[in-house]
């Protein structure tokens, strides 16, 4: 594996952001690099890299449009070149995702509550949406639920279907995608409330696991790999019962080996640390870090999994831990770099 790891933080650019943002991680001496602007656009909250590492993708706001930006990533410097960028009138997505064969990507929005689908051409430039499925519905929170919010979009393990996590209704919504047209094909309403956010699934492709925002919990599904269907089987608080303070769940992450599942939540301001049982099918709890900030929006596990990077959206800084494999625990190191506003965080891929 190379070393220092180049990574990628997506941010708000409603303070002092100007945009994507790059670092280095060197495992060697435990340290990130000071983050530099990669590219500058408004809004990348969310990011994807593709497989090969040739390509970054990333939601974008365009004046009053929304949509996906294209980047070519330079395999030396890892500097980010505008490719192209499909927007149309209206909010910008906050969740996108790319194939491993890199030719296909889907959005969420949660403004506008649909998935977006598009197709790229052989120099990866975008092209409009091949199409667009629209949720429809509501949920009990008056103030959250009130119409659809499509929080995530991605694909299951085999790529046969593409998986959309909707908190405004409550549900998690399979679609079949032949040449780019988004069907329905299954869905599951979760816990009235719960307000679901992201998913993560299990490296067996048997089960899932959903960060819901509302209740800040982890639902534990299993997956019918023939049918793209889910089932309950297992709501796991990720907060302590006792802490009555906001507190939002965020990003959802699982470590390769799948002995660990990782939960960050906004408010208690932690990463909660759950151990696998049972092939996938049922999480114990094992312990809470402070993310060392204010409302942690992600966090990524490095490329050799003995380290995780926090990012806290509202205290503007990102903070490197050490993971010990054997235990899942994870142990703040005396590292830690200024990001304005920062929201997602990915390494490019190794191997």
């Amino acid at each position: 594996m190379a070393n220092p790891f180049i990574g990628y933080i997506g941010t708000y650019t409603k303070g002092e952001s100007k945009g994507i943002y790059k670092f280095t991680l060197d495992t060697e001496k435990k340290e990130l690099s000071e983050a530099k602007v990669a590219a500058e656009l408004d809004n990348p909250t969310y990011i994807a890299i593709s497989k090969d590492n040739q390509n970054l993708y990333s939601v974008v706001k365009d004046g009053n449009s929304g949509g996906l930006a294209v980047f070519s990533i330079d395999e030396q410097t890892g500097d980010l070149q505008s490719i192209n960028r499909q927007v149309t009138e209206g909010p910008s997505p906050c969740h996108v995702s790319v194939n491993k064969a890199n030719h296909f990507v889907v959005t969420a929005n949660y403004h506008r509550g649909t998935i977006e689908a598009y197709l790229l051409n052989e120099d990866k430039s975008a092209n409009p949406a091949a199409s667009v499925a629209e949720h429809t519905g509501s949920g009990p929170n008056l103030e959250r639920q009130e119409k659809p919010h499509a929080h995530y979009s991605g694909f299951t393990p085999d790529e046969k279907y593409v998986v959309a996590v909707d908190l405004g209704i409550d549900q998690i919504i399979t679609y079949s995608c032949d040449q780019g047209v988004l069907k329905k094909v299954s869905s599951l309403s979760v816990k009235p409330g719960s307000g679901p956010r992201h998913i993560v699934f299990h490296p067996n492709g048997k089960f899932a696991y959903v960060m819901t925002e509302l209740s800040n919990e982890v639902i534990v599904l299993s997956y019918n790999a023939d049918e793209g269907s889910f089932q309950e089987l297992q709501y796991i608080p990720a907060i302590p019962e006792d802490f009555a303070e906001n507190s939002q769940g965020s990003a959802i992450h699982i470590s390769s080996d799948g002995k660990f599942v990782y939960a960050a939540n906004r408010g208690h301001d932690s990463i909660a640390v759950f151990k696998v049982e049972n092939d996938g099918g049922k999480l114990e709890f094992v312990e809470w870090t402070s993310t060392g900030g204010h409302w942690p929006r992600d966090f990524v596990l490095d490329p050799t999994e003995r380290f995780v990077i926090a990012t806290n959206q509202e205290s503007s800084n990102a903070v490197l831990f050490e993971r010990d494999p054997e235990t899942g625990k994870l142990t703040r190191l005396p590292s830690e770099i200024s990001v304005p506003d920062p929201v997602c965080v990915k390494f490019l891929h190794q191997g």
